[in-house]
């Protein structure tokens, strides 16, 4: 177990499990607790036997967003230094090579509801919610809604930015927010049992996968599939693919390079 500033990290095998571990604060992403968790990737994401991350928040609330105390009587550059660092955090978790879940067990509001729809997957307690409540404070959820946008889709987005309403576990896994929802006593174990059966493809193979997800998702259909000829055709001549493809013609387990 590694701790930093109001981060937890702990290794269950070929996963990473990151805990956000400041429930008296409702895990408020202040400056310091984004900076701690960006570094917190950066370091994880380096472990070449790390094949998928866990990203968990401890106590009553997976995140309640920004820290307002850190966006009440600034200048405009600490209000800049905290956006940038939500931003680089947000990128980070898109550009890590393995894939990361987000374990939601109660409430992910504001930037909290951003950390989950910025997320490659995110499993949902029964009892979570959602939402990006911001325009009720005069604060709009802007950077959130860049992540939320692309999860849930226009309309879906609107609605929840505009009302500053929360939706429960099973409204956000019909909008797309989330990709499954289980019980409480069981969170923890089904996405171990999801990030495990992840791992278990080559690391390399899930992180050129990852990568090309993301340089397509925003392409016109024509340049998308130009983009991805080029790289299911480099991913062909990895040995991995070879390994791959020969194990399952073989009916066997295959035995991964990397």
């Amino acid at each position: 177990m590694q701790v930093e500033t109001g981060i937890q990290i702990d290794r269950d095998g070929e996963v990473a499990v990151i805990t956000m571990n400041r429930p008296e604060k409702r895990n408020a992403l202040s400056l310091a607790m984004m900076r701690a968790l960006d570094a917190a990737l950066a370091s994880v994401a380096a472990q070449t036997e790390v094949r998928a991350i866990v990203l968990r928040g401890q106590g009553p609330a997976f995140s309640a967003g920004h820290d307002l105390r850190e966006l009440v009587g600034g200048e405009e550059e600490s209000y800049r230094a905290v956006f940038d660092a939500c931003v680089a955090l947000m990128t980070r978790i898109t550009v890590v090579p393995q894939p990361v879940i987000a374990e939601v067990a109660k409430i992910a509001t504001a930037a909290g509801c951003q950390l989950v729809a910025a997320c490659d997957l995110a499993v949902a307690s029964s009892e979570a919610t959602f939402a990006t409540p911001g325009v009720r404070i005069g604060l709009f959820c802007s950077t959130p809604m860049v992540a939320l946008t692309r999860a849930i889709g226009r309309k879906r987005a609107m609605e929840m930015l505009l009302t500053g309403n929360s939706i429960d576990a099973a409204t956000a896994l019909e909008w797309g927010l989330v990709n499954r929802v289980v019980a409480p006593d069981r969170l923890h174990d089904e996405t171990l049992a999801l990030a495990r059966t992840i791992a278990a493809a080559s690391r390399g193979i899930v992180a050129l996968g990852k990568a090309a997800f993301y340089a397509q998702i925003d392409l016109d259909q024509a340049r998308a599939y130009d983009y991805t000829k080029a790289v299911m055709t480099s991913n062909a001549l990895e040995p991995n693919a070879s390994e791959g493809i020969a194990a399952f013609l073989e009916r066997r387990t295959p035995k991964w390079e990397d």
